[in-house]
C-alpha cells in the first residue's frame, strides 16, 4: 500500500504497522454483549423518550420558514435545469441541422 510520510508515521503511533511499514497483526477480541449491555424493550422505550424530551425542537414559525425556503429553492432549481436543458437542446438540434444542410 503507498502511502505518504505523515500516513506512515500516524499508523506506527498507533501501532498498526512497524518501523518497516508491514502491518501488525493482532488477533481480535471476541467478547460477547454483556449483561449490562443488553436493554430490554421497555427500557428502550423510555431511554427514547427521554433523549426526545431534550431535543430542541423547531417552533411552528421556523417550520413554516424552512418550508418556504425549501419550495423556492426546488422551484428556482427545477427552472434551471429545465431552461438547461431546452436551451442545450435547442443548441444541439441548431447543430445537427447546420450538418445535415452541408
Amino acid at each position: 500500500m503507498a502511502m505518504n510520510r505523515e500516513q506512515r508515521r500516524y499508523l506506527q503511533r498507533q501501532g498498526q504497522i512497524d518501523d518497516e511499514g508491514n502491518p501488525i497483526k493482532t488477533p481480535r477480541e471476541n467478547r460477547p454483549a454483556s449483561k449490562a449491555e443488553s436493554v430490554t424493550p421497555g427500557q428502550y422505550v423510555r431511554e427514547v423518550r427521554s433523549e426526545l424530551r431534550r431535543v430542541n425542537w423547531p417552533t411552528r414559525n421556523d417550520v413554516v420558514r424552512y418550508t418556504i425556503v425549501v419550495l423556492i429553492t426546488v422551484i428556482f432549481l427545477t427552472a434551471f435545469v429545465a431552461a438547461s436543458d431546452y436551451i442545450f437542446g435547442e443548441g444541439v438540434i441548431r447543430l445537427l441541422r447546420l450538418a445535415d444542410n452541408e
